[in-house]
């Protein structure tokens, strides 16, 4: 199983992080903004992209980091994944999220959660305790290998 590489961004508005919510199988899962890295293309060009497509930033939004890494290993042999994600910083600025759309089929939805919301939600990979305690400048963190159901 090759491993899948996925960029993100933690984007911030004050103390509140911005998450899209996508549906499987009848459940809601809230997730960074990202997605997939292309053969030949860079991180921050992948991100850029993926923003684009989940959150409709298309001007260049400056990033940090990239700010933690983290390993998604499925224990189901039926469906095995390998993810490993790699996640940037940003800051929203006064960008009005009413007027983000998404061409991603995926993605049902954004919301700004406040940190302590983090913990009420289903969240991929399952970074909330990282999420809350993260501030600007911290260095990079490798959060380990975790798969959320």
């Amino acid at each position: 199983m090759e491993p899948r590489i996925r960029v993100s961004a933690l984007l911030r508005r004050g103390d509140r992080i911005l998450l899209c919510r996508h549906e499987k199988a009848g459940r809601d899962h809230w997730l960074l903004p990202g997605g997939g890295v292309d053969g030949g293309e860079t991180l921050v060009r992948a991100l850029q992209r993926e923003l684009t497509e989940e959150v409709g930033i298309e001007d260049d939004l400056p990033l940090e980091g990239p700010i933690a890494l983290v390993e998604s290993i499925s224990p189901h042999p039926s469906r095995p994944k390998h993810v490993v994600h790699i996640v940037f910083a940003g800051y929203l600025g006064e960008r009005s999220l009413e007027a983000v759309t998404s061409t991603d089929a995926a993605v049902r939805g954004h919301r700004l959660f406040d940190r302590h919301e983090l913990g009420e939600i289903s969240l991929h990979p399952p970074i909330q305790r990282f999420l809350r305690r993260w501030e600007p400048g911290d260095p990079v963190v490798y959060l380990g290998a975790m798969w959320a159901p």
